[in-house]
């Protein structure tokens, strides 16, 4: 199946995938959630065993923290999105042979309107 890679079932989602899904369901959460919290949220099509064991990756990578709540425990992000997006802008750009020529082909594909955040967050007036 074209698209799909030779290791991936049709419909079946990677493992970055649901890593990206349990933490935007803690970005959206006000307080900690736990691993039945999380599963109810993404609609329950994964086990509770899958939800956990994303929940100890992204601990592992030290992307949640885990709050002790009694026998259960509850996870929260310890970064919010725009960091962590950040945080991945800065290590692509610290992988390549030349990080100010990737930054230049970065900006030459920003919208109008995140060009012009960017002027502003520079100092910059408009054109």
């Amino acid at each position: 199946m074209a698209g799909t890679g030779p290791h991936k079932t049709p419909g079946r989602r990677s493992a970055g995938e649901l890593e990206g899904a349990v933490l935007a369901a803690l970005w959206a959460a006000e307080r900690p959630r736990t691993p039945a919290e999380i599963q109810a949220e993404l609609g329950g099509d994964l086990a509770y065993n899958t939800v956990h064991t994303i929940l100890k990756r992204l601990y592992d990578k030290g992307l949640v923290l885990r709050d002790a709540d009694g026998r259960r425990g509850a996870y929260r992000p310890t970064r919010d999105a725009a960091e962590l997006t950040a945080e991945a802008m800065h290590d692509a750009l610290d992988r390549g042979p030349d990080p100010i020529a990737a930054l230049q082909h970065f900006v030459t594909g920003l919208s109008p309107a995140e060009e012009q955040a960017l002027r502003e967050l520079l100092g910059e007036s408009s054109p």
